[in-house]
């Protein structure tokens, strides 16, 4: 459905609907599991979303479409301007646990708890405020940037209508299934032998996006790397500047407050090193097999730091 669609709109309102459907799945997953007051989990799988579609999926993507074509090429100003705001999301994620550690230092033994969730709100109010702001950027006062036109060849298999559909389908049936996931969580840690935050961030993030992996390979293959790295890169934006943002909001409606303040380093590392690896793959405009490879490399490291810590 988000290839249907993708043809019959620009790469820019392509890779949206992409996104955003891909990620509803996130949101609804993360929502059930807050729901059990896993907030600790919710945070890992926040982590694991933004790792794994920056890294796995895109360096799937770009490891599939680099062994079918030697050379592929992308829109700089466009992909230039996503990992950018990537990098800046990055600040935006790390402050609030910088924020914990120094008034933790200055004040000892004080109760953070209520200053964290109260910078925790200000800050998602201000990340949603900023993604408005970027979609009237890239659909309205600079959407030269971003559209190309519809994706070019055969004449669209779908109507317009016909794919969306099937993605609010999706959508809802995703739903019922998240339930199920997120029921089983703590038995399934247990009977497996590992850890919540490796559950969080490798099985559930990967559950919740992995329709941004089949979408993602699909257009490298067909060489439409600006869809490609628009909805990588956007699928991570988005989780970093709606999802988490709605989670922190819904959170304190529903009576268990879920913070910003990431406590393990080893997430904001993982957070901050995808971003800046993502930055230096896209800066020269093109990208090939090898450098999908070691993406997919960066992750699997990243993963095995989380299956160790206990």
């Amino acid at each position: 459905a988000t290839e249907r669609v993708a043809e019959r709109a620009s790469s820019a309102i392509g890779s949206l609907l992409n996104v955003t459907f891909g990620n509803a799945a996130e949101l609804v997953l993360a929502l059930f599991v807050l729901s059990r007051a896993q907030t600790q989990v919710v945070q890992a799988q926040i982590t694991g979303s933004i790792i794994g579609t920056t890294l796995l999926f895109l360096g799937v993507a770009v490891l599939v479409g680099g062994v079918r074509h030697a050379r592929q090429t992308f829109s700089k100003a466009q992909v230039g301007l996503l990992s950018t705001l990537l990098l800046l999301l990055t600040v935006a994620i790390l402050l609030p646990a910088f924020f914990n550690m120094t008034e933790r230092l200055t004040s000892p033994g004080a109760n953070l708890s209520l200053l964290d969730e109260r910078l925790s709100l200000c800050v998602s109010i201000v990340l949603l405020l900023l993604y408005g702001a970027h979609l009237i950027y890239a659909l309205f006062t600079h959407r030269v940037v971003f559209a190309r036109g519809p994706t070019e060849g055969a004449a669209p298999e779908w109507s317009l209508s016909l794919g969306l559909a099937v993605m609010v389908s999706s959508a809802i049936g995703i739903a019922f299934e998240s339930e199920l996931v997120s029921s089983r969580l703590a038995e399934t840690a247990l009977g497996l032998g590992l850890s919540p935050v490796f559950i969080g961030v490798v099985a559930l993030a990967l559950i919740g996006t992995v329709a941004d992996l089949f979408a993602a390979v699909a257009f490298a293959r067909a060489d439409k790397m600006d869809i490609v790295l628009g909805l990588c890169i956007g699928s991570a934006i988005q989780i970093a500047l709606v999802v988490a943002p709605v989670l922190v909001l819904v959170s304190w409606v529903i009576g268990h407050p879920m913070n910003l303040v990431f406590d393990s380093p080893l997430d904001l590392f993982a957070i901050a090193g995808a971003a800046v690896i993502v930055r230096a793959i896209v800066d020269d405009g093109e990208t090939n097999w090898y450098e999908g490879f070691l993406l997919i490399g960066v992750y699997v490291l990243f993963a095995l730091a989380f299956f160790f810590q206990r």
